[in-house]
């Protein structure tokens, strides 16, 4: 009996050793390389290049205000649609005190140029009656005299201008209050009631009261690198594509390309423009950033592969086709083949010369 158990016991070792020599050895072994099969297929392949760039409208007025004062009312808000002509806000006057004195002393000034010419004129008068002066001396200081009238006239009206705004002279215009140049939609407000604003002036900009656009009519607005700008050309197809919404595309077409290039960041960029056709149903906003997309070369119905599976070597292009059988995927076998590739999309790849369809190439390791 004691036979036997030993014997059982020093075959169990045996099978234990036997065991762990074999996983140790299958474990040694490299796995096999199982490669995805792929096979050419016919597409439409485009060439694109991607210029950055934002949707801005084509026509937009930042209204500013013809006086210096104080913003009392301010009658709109963003995003509201304005027409042209239509009030904005309504401004109270603060005289600035140099125009105010330099306004009162021209009107002080014409008065008593015109009291002395008015004088004048009546004595030329009652001589000329008496026929003591001639004709073109009388006419002279009537001439003179009426000149005196304007002047004051003008002084006063600068200085209602300068005190209210506005002058009788000027009729209907009154710059207190603020107009829309044009219809469109009121992009912003950057000014509050209360809010001071200046004028526009060759020394000054002025205060921008709010901002008008035309949101039926925009635009791309970019730039796109110099190694690609020798592709484009005007009127190519463009497809932009928003930041906000991904899904959409808007077509538009490429209608300017800078002639001349801006260094930005140590690289040279030429700035692009296109025309956005929007579609029914799409509400865009000012600013959307915008990746436009394009189409530098487009071949349809080609025989193409994954861009992946090719080997560029050197000037030449492989790919590898499989030459055992495609269900036994242990034994993979591969041959390389020169291929002759065209145009790419950074997907596919168009092929001209080397495979043909019903044939499997090596694609992605699993």
């Amino acid at each position: 009996m004691k036979k036997i158990v030993k014997a059982v016991v020093w075959c169990l070792v045996a099978v234990f050793v036997v065991y762990t020599f074999y996983f140790l050895w299958k474990q040694s072994q490299p796995e096999p390389e199982v490669y995805e099969l792929i096979t050419p297929q016919t597409r439409d392949i485009q060439k694109t290049t991607v210029a950055t760039g934002k949707l801005t409208p084509r026509r937009q007025v930042s209204v500013k205000p013809q006086i210096t004062g104080i913003i009392t009312q301010i009658l709109v808000k963003p995003g509201e649609m304005v027409k042209a002509g239509q009030e904005l806000a309504h401004i109270r006057i603060i005289p600035d005190m140099g125009l105010l004195n330099t306004a009162q002393t021209s009107v002080e000034s014409a008065r008593i140029e015109l009291e002395e010419l008015q004088r004048q004129w009546n004595r030329a008068r009652k001589l000329y009656e008496k026929e003591a002066i001639s004709t073109e001396e009388y006419e002279l200081a009537e001439t003179h005299y009426r000149i005196a009238k304007e002047k004051l006239a003008a002084a006063e009206a600068q200085y209602e201008v300068v005190t209210k705004g506005s002058s009788k002279r000027s009729g209907s215009i009154n710059t207190t209050i603020v107009t829309s140049p044009m219809t469109g939609m009121v992009l912003n407000v950057p000014v509050k009631e209360g809010s001071s604003v200046s004028a526009t002036s060759m020394f000054s900009d002025g205060t921008t009261i709010c901002t008008v656009a035309d949101m039926n009519d925009v635009m791309f607005k970019g730039s796109i690198d110099e190694t690609e700008v020798a592709r484009l050309r005007v009127g190519m197809p463009t497809v932009l594509v928003l930041g906000a919404m991904q899904d959409v595309a808007i077509p538009a077409e490429l209608e300017y390309i800078s002639p001349e290039g801006e260094e930005k960041n140590g690289v040279i960029k030429f700035e692009l423009w296109a025309a956005a056709t929007i579609p029914d149903g799409i509400d865009v906003r000012s600013g959307y950033s915008v990746n436009a997309r394009v189409v530098t070369e487009e071949h349809d119905d080609v025989l193409s592969i994954e861009e992946s599976s090719v080997v560029f070597d050197g000037g030449s292009a492989y790919v590898w086709r499989l030459t055992s059988d495609p269900e036994d995927i242990e034994t993979q076998k591969w041959e390389r083949v020169p291929v002759k590739v065209g145009i790419g999309d950074g997907i596919y790849v168009e092929v001209l010369e080397g495979v043909s369809e019903g044939e499997f190439l090596r694609g992605v390791r699993r």
